[in-house]
């Protein structure tokens, strides 16, 4: 049952940072024009992201423009697209396989543990997804920082995190948490259901003395010692009693009773007459 929740919730935070990724992927709020020295009363504001830049007026319009050619843009902008639209590919891809590794759905029932490693496979994916959700999130946060420390840069040219840079953080840490416990649940079941299986024979040794009527019985050897010294001449030499378990039962409810040695050909086991 812990696993089952173990399962959705993992399931539900991997859709949820899919939802996250996704949004900061497509909106243009990566960048923002920072309003610092002679730039702090502006009517303009400029926003840019992946795919296009806009311009937010005083006057209530707002315009964007799409970036006209891909190749003419700088290398950390063209990964950062590439980088993105593969953790969407992925987060997908591991929604899909997570559906039907779950114990709450009725896919691949007769197929044994492979249900629950395909769910962990696809917790596998989440978190290389939301990794690579994380890289240009990093990168573009290490870039935007550092320019705007820069004594050169003019001020009308420095910009500030965006809110696109802290969804798609907290997107990415999410699709790596809900991947995790998708992959714990899926160990933990495997974990549970070898440890409720035991071996032939349990919980007595392979190869103990259960006899086919379910009663465990021992043999001793016992040597006369008057044998030993030509006092009684006996075809062999050694006499094997067998004891059964349900002779323990017969002394228990005679318990009031002397107990008997046992004797073999009229003379006591133990040597002693």
């Amino acid at each position: 049952m812990a696993s089952a929740a173990l399962e959705l919730m993992g399931f539900f935070l991997g859709l949820l940072g899919m939802l996250g990724t996704l949004v900061a992927t497509v909106l243009p709020y990566w960048q923002i024009s920072a309003h610092v020295g002679s730039n702090i009363v502006t009517a303009v504001d400029n926003m840019r992201g992946l795919w296009m830049e806009c311009v937010y007026q005083s006057t209530g319009a707002f315009q964007c423009e799409t970036y006209n050619s891909m190749l003419a843009l700088p290398s950390d902008l063209q990964a950062a697209r590439a980088l993105m639209v593969i953790s969407i590919v992925m987060s997908s891809l591991a929604i899909a396989m997570a559906t039907l590794g779950m114990q709450c759905t009725l896919c691949l029932e007769s197929s044994g543990g492979v249900k629950s490693r395909v769910a962990g496979a696809g917790g596998v994916l989440f978190v290389f997804a939301g990794f690579l959700a994380l890289v240009p999130v990093a990168w573009t946060t290490h870039e935007v920082v550092k320019t705007f420390y820069l004594p050169n840069v003019p001020q009308s040219m420095k910009y500030e995190l965006g809110e696109c840079l802290y969804t798609g953080l907290a997107s990415a840490l999410i699709s790596m948490l809900g991947g995790g416990m998708l992959c714990v649940s899926c160990c933990g079941e495997q974990e549970g259901g070898r440890g409720r299986r035991h071996g032939g024979g349990y919980p007595y040794p392979v190869g103990g003395g259960i006899s086919s009527t379910g009663v465990r019985t021992t043999s001793q050897t016992y040597r006369n010692p008057t044998l030993q010294v030509g006092g009684v001449n006996t075809p062999s030499r050694g006499q094997t009693l067998i004891r059964s378990a349900s002779g323990s039962s017969e002394s228990g409810t005679h318990g009031a009773q002397r107990p008997r040695k046992p004797t073999a050909a009229g003379y006591d086991i133990t040597g002693y007459v």
